[in-house]
């Protein structure tokens, strides 16, 4: 069993900074590639950004410029730095494997808002 703890949520102001992590309680990231997901209340859990297991990065063209993804596969442990952000950002944001192979966590919620 693998589970996944998301923390550093928080009220923000848009235009501010949070930076999410997710620890896991086993060593996986360095062979699985890494995504970071958000649901905001009535809208489809997608896909905000993923580290491959080599450091490739991709991410969501909403969030492109603005959030970078990074690991720490010593700590089992991947980041999501969010700068810039706006309302329509908010979410719940989870981590899971790029193919979601693992359960859900609790995620974290991001509430941007003045």
């Amino acid at each position: 069993q693998v589970q996944l703890v998301e923390s550093g949520g928080g009220l923000v102001q848009p235009g501010g900074s949070l930076r999410l992590s997710c620890v896991a309680s086993r060593n996986i990231f360095s062979i699985y590639a890494m995504g970071w997901y958000r649901q905001a209340p009535g809208k489809q859990r997608e896909l905000v950004g993923v580290v491959t297991s080599g450091g490739i990065t991709n991410y969501a063209y909403s969030v492109k410029g603005r959030f970078t993804i990074s690991r720490d596969n010593a700590k089992n442990t991947v980041y999501l730095q969010m700068n810039s952000l706006k309302p329509e950002d908010t979410a719940v944001y989870y981590c899971n494997s790029n193919d979601r192979r693992f359960d859900w966590g609790q995620g974290t919620q991001v509430t941007v808002s003045s």
